[in-house]
């Protein structure tokens, strides 16, 4: 954990390098929890302002208050109060800007979950570090990005390191989706509806109504329009897109338990 009582680095500079960048989120998000909040976001904002300034800022001044309202309307895109990794992202400009190459390559949530399909090679419910290195590859390709092989291992480490809470090496789909723009993240919006288990065992039981051990289109709406009857954080008119995000998982239609279960679940079921 940074010390608190050292100068913020990296804040003056006008651009990033990736391993800067994650030196500068985990200075300031300093419960851990992937939100710069609270404290956290009053004591950026003065070392930011401070930065670009050359001058201490006082935030006890009423216009200290008033700059940092406007700081947050524009970059607090999703208007919860705090600042996400995608959203620091948008505010300090990175080597490359390697962060925001990656919605490039994936702008949607459908073309996210399309490529974690594709790069989750092993259907095991995570991204491995192997798999993550030729993802970034591929979307740097695309992205026509110049990179050689010690900069793309700094990038798999650096976003390893961003995501990987628990230090295993791998990372689950919804923390990658932190990587999507915040309104392209539906993933945020069922945070109120994961599942345990046997909640999810049942509930895949229940709308799998033909018994041929998968969820189709039509029974995958079903269930999302019940799910959103629980959590008022989903707008029902949003329910179409994020069915067709899920869909782009399935198997030529076909959604079964492997992958509903690391969108409804808080891990992959074992």
């Amino acid at each position: 954990m940074a010390n608190k009582a050292q100068q913020p680095p990296y804040l003056h500079l006008a651009e990033l390098t990736a391993s800067q960048f994650l030196e500068i989120w985990k200075h300031f998000d300093t419960d851990g929890n992937g939100y710069i909040e609270g404290k956290e976001l009053e004591n950026f904002f003065r070392e930011l302002e401070t930065a670009r300034r050359g001058a201490g800022v006082d935030p006890t001044n009423a216009s200290f208050r008033e700059k940092m309202k406007e700081f947050m309307q524009k970059f607090d895109k999703n208007k919860d109060g705090r600042i996400e990794m995608s959203e620091l992202a948008q505010i300090l400009p990175t080597e490359e800007n390697f962060l925001l190459c990656f919605r490039q390559f994936v702008s949607s949530s459908s073309e996210f979950m399309a490529a974690w399909r594709r790069y989750d090679t092993d259907r095991s419910g995570y991204i491995e570090a192997n798999e993550l290195k030729g993802f970034l590859s591929d979307l740097l390709i695309k992205a026509n990005r110049h990179y050689d092989d010690q900069k793309l291992q700094e990038y798999t480490q650096t976003i390893l390191k961003m995501f990987d809470l628990n230090g295993d090496g791998k990372l689950g789909l919804s923390e990658m989706a932190r990587l999507l723009p915040v309104q392209e993240n539906f993933l945020l919006k069922f945070q109120g509806v994961k599942l345990t288990a046997e909640q999810f065992n049942a509930i895949f039981t229940y709308y799998d109504k033909d018994g041929n051990g998968y969820i189709d289109e039509q029974e995958l709406e079903a269930l999302l329009r019940d799910l959103y009857e629980k959590s008022s954080e989903v707008d029902t008119k949003d329910l179409t897109g994020y069915k067709r995000s899920i869909m782009a998982l399935s198997d030529g239609g076909k959604l079964y338990r492997s992958e509903l279960e690391i969108v409804l679940c808080r891990e992959p079921l074992l």
